[in-house]
């Protein structure tokens, strides 16, 4: 549905709702305020260019996109990126790709491409999420230290080496200001959440600096004076040679905002209970990265850490995002100048920072404990990422995942399979069919039908999506699950986790042996506990009968007819 989530949600506002989206937009404007300067910084282009897109690109992406919630701008994901392309295309180059990339997106989003990106598979986000984190920690380590380093080399090997040799350079004054921004961002948190520990890592070692007049690099000394307005917008010449030229670098943003976006639209959805239009959402991306650039700005896309930020502090309308934009745009004029004055160790402890949250290191560890082939896709995308390049990272985990898949089903695939598979279902007798079952009230049966892998959990996420009101217990038959991969075990993680805020308890029954096998090394068999995985759905009925404290089966007046409550599309 091609229809901005503005709106819809525009039809039942309230003066009480734009009170809230008012706070919240505020909020975020202050909090994107440090980092879009530092992600313009860390790009290889001037600070108010990240200004410029956080302003511009959440304006359009709030008002055109399909997500309540999603705020917009520049991310540490694009760091990499831009800043290769910067240095081999320069700004022009840059900008061109991104208008490319836009259209390229808005593309996707009319032939409805968005429900795609959805089925990346886990381990291949996380490979190159985890990369990108990595690569980001390691441009900051000249501005950490104050290492006296003419030019920092791109090569993520030869990176370390001169860092390594020139680590005798260490300037304490700038390490001092870095080591008590990071300090304060990490405990600032346990005050307040309202107050970003960011803005306030500024404020303090600002103060610091110009008190003390400490000899360390700030904006102002490296890039001049920031502008206190937009731009002029600036058209630029593409002819078939820009684009032949430009195409990679396109593409390679055009897929990454999706990715983002979505990702960030998902785990929104999530924490509001909402769903976000996906076809909307990416026509939104292209949009804003189509007209950003005109006015100077860099890629944008959703951003994960801003949106956590938007539905924590009550903002659950585009409104919100929208007036994150104004305020970052009245910041930029009326106190713009000021932040010549910010050190630029500061900033490269907030992009220390922004590279931890990216790193999904504890996802990245439970991931060493899954199947062989998912800690393969996971390592390849990790390290080709890190070590040659994204666009190289993600193709190859894809290729990498599907080859797995086909690998996987030929395993557990069999001629009895198959043939259940051509049959009409109609046709089929199933003595232990859910309807031949006496489901107690307060018990809902689900059952997955298939590999389990990354597009069957997406749609096991949305069917779960269905139940308004949660039951008391939950049964997950999985009889014909015969594989499950990272994605799958990640999503019985989630809704176990989900379940446990509901107080529903979740029961597992019909595992085979290489989903139990899988489970175990993952860590869900200890999660969901022994005794509430079983063989067969009578056992599972059992133990739901156990837990709600009803008789055994031979009292018709303790069911309710299953068919009332049997879900299908």
């Amino acid at each position: 549905m091609l229809k901005p989530k503005l709106f819809t949600t525009l039809k039942d506002y309230s003066k009480k709702q734009f009170t809230a989206d008012l706070t919240a937009g505020v909020i975020v404007g202050i909090v994107a305020l440090p980092l879009a300067i530092a992600f313009g910084i860390a790009s290889g282009v001037t600070p108010e260019k990240g200004i410029i897109t956080a302003i511009i690109a959440g304006f359009v992406i709030s008002f055109f996109g399909g997500s309540r919630v999603q705020i917009g701008g520049p991310t540490g994901a694009f760091i990499i990126i831009v800043y290769g392309i910067v240095q081999q295309y320069g700004t022009t180059g840059l900008a061109i790709a991104t208008i490319m990339a836009g259209i390229i997106l808005v593309i996707m989003g009319l032939i409805k491409f968005g429900s795609l990106i959805k089925f990346i598979p886990y381990p291949v986000v996380v490979g190159f999420t985890s990369g990108i984190a990595l690569l980001i920690f390691s441009t900051q380590i000249k501005d950490f230290f104050g290492l006296q380093l003419v030019k920092v080399p791109s090569e993520f090997h030869e990176k370390w080496i001169s860092y390594f040799w020139s680590f005798s350079s260490v300037n304490f004054n700038v390490l001092g200001i870095a080591v008590l921004a990071l300090l304060i961002m990490i405990f600032w948190p346990r005050l307040t959440h309202r107050i970003p520990g960011s803005l306030i890592a500024i404020i303090v070692t600002t103060v610091i600096v110009i008190v003390f007049k400490l000899p360390v690099d700030t904006i102002g000394s490296r890039f001049g004076e920031i502008p206190s307005e937009l731009p002029s917008p600036n058209l630029y010449e593409i002819n078939l040679s820009v684009i032949r030229n430009l195409i990679g670098p396109a593409t390679v943003i055009a897929i990454l905002a999706a990715i983002e976006s979505l990702l960030s639209a998902v785990v929104a959805d999530g924490m509001i209970g909402g769903k976000h239009r996906s076809n909307m959402e990416l026509v939104a991306q292209g949009l804003a990265n189509i007209i950003t650039p005109i006015f100077g700005g860099i890629p944008a896309t959703g951003a994960i850490a801003r949106t956590a930020t938007n539905i924590k502090n009550g903002g659950r309308t585009p409104v919100a995002g929208i007036i994150h934009a104004i305020t970052l745009l009245l910041i930029m004029l009326f106190f713009g100048s000021y932040a010549k004055i910010i050190p630029m160790a500061t900033l490269s402890a907030i992009l220390v920072i922004v590279a931890y949250n990216m790193s999904e290191w504890r996802a990245f560890i439970s991931l060493l404990k899954s199947p062989k082939s998912d800690i393969a896709v996971l390592l390849t995308t990790f390290f080709l990422t890190v070590i040659f390049d994204l666009t190289i990272a993600i193709e190859i985990g894809m290729v990498l995942a599907v080859l797995l898949f086909m690998k996987r089903m030929s395993e557990v695939s069999n001629v009895s399979v198959i043939t259940r598979e051509l049959e009409d279902s109609e046709d089929q007798i199933d003595p232990n069919s859910i309807d031949k079952k006496q489901i107690p009230e307060g018990v809902e049966v689900f059952e997955i039908n298939g590999p389990f892998f990354f597009g069957a959990a997406k749609k096991f996420k949305d069917e779960m999506a269905v139940i308004e009101k949660p039951p008391k217990v939950r049964i997950i038959r999985m009889r014909n699950v015969p594989a499950i991969d990272a994605t799958g075990l990640q999503t019985l993680k989630d809704f176990f986790n989900d379940a446990k805020k509901h107080k529903t308890h979740m029961i597992l029954s019909g595992v085979h042996t290489q989903p139990l096998y899988a489970m175990t090394q993952a860590g869900v068999f200890d999660l969901f506990g022994e005794e509430n995985i079983h063989g067969n759905i009578d056992d599972a009925l059992d133990r739901a009968r156990e837990i709600l404290d009803l008789p055994k089966l031979g009292r018709p007046a303790d069911f309710i007819p299953v068919v009332a409550r049997e879900r299908k599309k």
